[in-house]
């Protein structure tokens, strides 16, 4: 082992440390890890920033813009809709409709925005067959990711794993649909597991606490101050109609200096008093209405001592927001932000890491994935759709798409990929002129497009692509490869593939899937050539584990985005996303060498 070797397993080992910490987000964490190789010497300046004039980077950058040209339109949005008119009011013809459609749109769209653009519409679909978010949103993320198997340009995964290969002497990059035929396996595999076995695994947050709860779809808690003209004022909580009336369950009394009282006979209700309830949203709403209650955080960041005028502000509509995976709150708490003057609402409730949260709403940081049951005015809840920090979960969008422009969005995007899959342009030209087309019909506008950008990917990708190349340069990647095929290549070399399928499945959990792509397909190739086998079937294999982030949230974001919507816990994603990863597993073992001979 060489002095090189030694630096980059150690630059690799502290990148590791630092994606599974989250200390960093994980384009900083990449930018460390370009400065490392730089101050080493291990790349040169012209391959350290090689990686942001590279045309995987320009295609991922262009599919961005194509799918915000696809969202703006309205085509995504009519498709999410339309098809899902068509389930009727069966669960499992919704579930099935689910995930080939999410399947599909991520096949030519970034799987972020087409979970983004189609979350609202399955909820308010739920909704209307009473079926909890829990049932149909996990199954709607594990589509997004299988269904970026299908096209070069479903995933970036794909894109880099192409664009390394094209880097070594003698080996062809993948075509356009050269990932299709694993990638129809590996999607129906997991809409059958789905339909089948995995429906039956995911919760039913439904089934908590009380009878009454049964018809409720998203129980929440929520803490309510009794003004002075409340009906409830100088009644016990057994003297009120809350429970018969509102379906509202008292957990607790809170009186000044925090004093905790229990709901009893002997605990007359006070002027105020905070109470603490559980229920479903509409019924919360119609209780503030009626009984003069104002929630706590409207109180508290009013600052009006006459809380009574403030209620009037308060009421309206119920609505379940998330926070968007573009947005720029995550890390600042609802007081940093100044949420209720910045958008005239109150947030009754808040669900973080899976739990819910009533007290000091103010001081929780909000996290990607969170979700916030918010009241107020309905325009004011309309205007948040034109605002990239948060996705509205349960009400149908309203807002105006440039439906004009949604056929020739289409026909520019079958334009595009037909270049691409003849040959006539490489997909770095082809998504990059297409993209420029979008822009140029008005189809989305220029600030629209940048917006659209994930500069995060961008960055991680640019950024980590060189250690990539560290990796091969210093010999480090063949050293890995030769220690891998040591271990079990005396099995065969289907047991050294479905090994690196494994290496790349688990760090895919912990840290980005462009991140594991870069690292471990270079290890690959250098596997595959040790071996005197197709580097092919190899890289096709990384891939594909690269899109099975089913065991934790945190593996993909698309995980996350539904995270908190679904009122999901890690263990769930663990339960459900297991089988799926041994399923697709013995798949790759059994299917691939069909489509790509481990010996040509």
């Amino acid at each position: 082992m060489t002095p090189d070797n030694i630096l980059v397993l150690l630059i690799l080992l502290g990148a590791l440390i630092l994606f599974v910490s989250e200390k960093l987000r994980v384009d900083v964490v990449a930018m460390v890890v370009l400065a490392a190789l730089l101050l080493t010497g291990l790349v040169s300046v012209d391959e350290a920033f090689a990686g942001f004039s590279s045309p995987a980077v320009i295609t991922v950058i262009a599919v961005f813009i194509i799918s915000g040209a696809l969202n703006y339109s309205g085509v995504a949005d009519a498709l999410a809709r339309a098809t899902l008119r068509i389930a009727g009011d069966s669960q499992v013809r919704l579930l099935l409709i689910i995930m080939i459609v999410a399947g599909i749109m991520s096949a030519f769209m970034n799987n972020i925005g087409a979970v983004a653009i189609m979350l609202p519409a399955v909820v308010s679909a739920g909704n209307s067959l009473k079926i909890p978010p829990s049932r149909l949103l996990l199954p709607l993320a594990f589509a997004a990711l299988l269904g970026g198997n299908l096209t070069l340009i479903g995933t970036p995964p794909n894109i880099l794993a192409s664009s390394i290969l094209e880097s070594y002497p003698h080996i062809e990059p993948f075509g356009f649909f050269d990932f299709l035929p694993m990638g129809i396996i590996v999607l129906t595999a997991g809409i059958l597991y789905m339909i089948f076995i995995g429906r039956h695994l995911l919760p039913d947050r439904r089934s908590v606490s009380a009878p009454s709860e049964a018809a409720q779809l998203r129980p929440y808690l929520t803490e309510l101050l009794v003004t002075e003209p409340s009906p409830l004022v100088g009644k016990s909580v057994p003297q009120t109609d809350l429970g018969e009336r509102y379906n509202l369950i008292v957990v607790h009394i809170q009186r000044q200096y925090g004093r905790m009282l229990p709901p009893t006979p002997n605990q007359i209700i006070q002027p105020g008093d905070i109470i603490l309830v559980k229920g479903q949203p509409d019924d919360m709403m119609h209780a503030t209405e009626m009984l003069h209650l104002v929630p706590v955080s409207a109180a508290s960041e009013s600052g009006s001592e006459d809380v009574g005028q403030d209620l009037t502000s308060s009421v309206g509509t119920l609505a379940e927001i998330a926070l968007g995976p573009r947005s720029d709150l995550a890390g600042l708490t609802l007081e940093e932000v100044d949420f209720r003057k910045r958008y005239d609402l109150s947030v009754l409730a808040m669900r973080h890491d899976g739990e819910s949260i009533v007290s000091r709403l103010g001081d929780v940081p909000l996290r990607f994935g969170d979700s916030l049951l918010v009241q107020g005015p309905a325009d004011k809840i309309d205007m948040l759709r034109r605002d990239d920090d948060f996705l509205i979960l349960d009400r149908p969008p309203t807002e105006t798409r440039r439906l004009g422009k949604g056929r020739l969005a289409i026909v520019i995007l079958i334009a595009t990929l037909a270049v691409i899959t003849f040959g006539w342009l490489e997909p770095a030209a082809g998504m990059f002129i297409g993209a420029l087309l979008m822009i140029l019909t008005g189809i989305v506008r220029i600030d629209e497009a940048y917006e659209a950008i994930e500069w995060k990917a961008v960055f991680l990708i640019a950024c980590i692509l060189p250690l990539g190349v560290a990796m091969e340069t210093t010999g480090t990647a063949a050293l890995i490869a030769h220690t891998i095929v040591g271990f079990v290549g005396d099995i065969g070399p289907m047991a050294v593939l479905l090994a690196v399928f494994l290496m790349t499945a688990l760090l895919t959990e912990v840290i980005s899937n462009a991140a594991a792509t870069v690292l471990v397909v270079p290890i690959a190739i250098d596997t595959a050539l040790h071996l005197g086998a197709s580097p092919y079937a190899f890289v096709m294999a990384v891939v594909i584990a690269a899109s099975t982030s089913f065991l934790l949230p945190i593996g993909h974001q698309v995980n996350v985005l539904v995270f908190g919507p679904g009122g999901y816990k890690v263990t769930d994603y663990t339960r459900v996303g297991i089988w799926l990863n041994i399923l697709i597993l013995i798949l790759v073992a059994v299917f691939l060498p069909i489509f790509w001979p481990l010996f040509p």
